[in-house]
């Protein structure tokens, strides 16, 4: 039985709820990412005052540190960073492949150096689902093969294939991990869909996929370089053939913009490190005009002529002795009692306080934008 309710639904954009050992998330929703068990420079308490509705972390930094057996004698992620709200955890593909040197893919699994102290190690679909059922995530990723964003047709298809057979192999041991580890709660597994900008490679690992069937499908593999609108392409084909009654999961994008063409496609989950990464460099996200009143329904194309939102940079000299906040419409903790001018000196003299406060906004942004998305697709369907 599928955990996803599709509640109201305008045109192909969808409201619902996905509900999870550790409790029902609204979509579509924006994930947070916590890659080592930890948003960069902010609490568990930080994220539920917030207002995060499910983390985001990495199976490939938590295999390396604290490691299978550690993870398992702490008792899983949720109690290790005292957090009590859903958990996505990626499969570890992807940081095999971008972070790690000397990898060497077998079909049996990718072996690969840490980028960490340098030992060798092999991950297997097998190895994936077991370090995730220790992790205790609530929604688990298959272990994927992935290809580079340049790559010929003929390792796409490869890839996509390889993912394919390794999603039956995850499907078969998530339950066998499970019965290894008492009190692991309800876990959700999750099939990539693989193929880069191959519109058939697409459909037809889509399809393999269902034949598998999976609690929710994500599709990976792109925000690696394409263009904009050949991701916009694939999301849009991909969203068609997808069953009604799952959860659909863009992985890895985007900007504010993309978030609201894919949610018009159907897309129902995301997450980037976008809103984080650039809090850190001092690029700051703020609305130009109110989100309650916007028709996001004009901003379906993959660049659109005018943006709902401005970049605030505020590292420029122009902000120096600026005494308004980010986002004079914005509630959170940074813009009620931060300047501009403040964040502005913090940056400059390297103060930690910076970062935290610069995160803080960029994640409000990005989780006020998914209410008012969801808010609209209730009230317009």
């Amino acid at each position: 039985m599928s955990r996803y309710q599709l509640k109201q639904q305008k045109e192909s954009a969808r409201r619902g709820q996905l509900e999870t050992a550790h409790g029902a998330i609204q979509t579509p929703f924006f994930m947070p990412i916590a890659t080592k068990g930890a948003v960069k420079s902010l609490s568990s308490f930080d994220m539920k005052e917030l207002g995060a509705q499910i983390l985001l972390s990495n199976t490939y930094h938590l295999l390396l540190r604290p490691g299978l057996e550690q993870m398992k004698a702490l008792g899983g992620l949720h109690t290790l960073m005292n957090w009590d709200g859903p958990l996505l955890t990626d499969s570890g593909g992807y940081q095999v492949f971008s972070l790690s040197k000397m990898n060497k893919t077998t079909e049996e699994g990718v072996t690969f150096q840490s980028h960490i102290d340098g030992s060798r190690i092999e991950l297997t679909p097998e190895l994936s689902m077991a370090m995730q059922t220790a992790i205790g995530a609530d929604i688990v990723m298959q272990f994927d093969d992935v290809a580079a964003g340049d790559s010929p047709r003929a390792r796409y298809e490869e890839a996509m294939e390889r993912s394919l057979r390794w999603a039956k192999r995850c499907a078969s041991a998530l339950p066998l991990a499970k019965g290894e580890l008492e009190g692991v709660a309800t876990q959700q597994l999750f099939g990539i869909i693989q193929g880069g900008t191959h519109e058939d490679l697409r459909e037809r690992s889509a399809r393999g996929l269902m034949d598998i069937g999976f609690d929710g499908y994500a599709i990976g593999g792109l925000s690696v370089g394409e263009k904009r609108e050949d991701s916009y392409r694939i999301v849009k084909h991909i969203c068609q053939i997808l069953p009604e009654n799952k959860p659909r999961y863009f992985m890895g994008g985007g900007m504010p913009e993309e978030i609201v063409a894919y949610v018009q496609m159907g897309v129902d989950m995301f997450d980037c490190v976008l809103p984080t990464r650039n809090a850190r460099h001092g690029t700051l996200f703020a609305f130009n005009q109110d989100p309650a009143t916007i028709d996001w329904s004009r901003y379906q194309d993959p660049r659109p002529t005018e943006l709902f939102y401005d970049r605030v940079r505020v590292t420029n000299e122009q902000f120096a002795t600026d005494q308004s906040p980010i986002d004079p419409t914005c509630t959170c903790e940074t813009c009620k009692t931060t300047s501009r001018a403040y964040l502005r000196h913090l940056f400059g003299v390297q103060e930690l306080l910076a970062y935290r406060l610069a995160t803080i906004h960029n994640l409000h942004f990005y989780l006020t934008l998914m209410k008012h998305l969801r808010e609209w697709i209730a009230k317009t369907a």
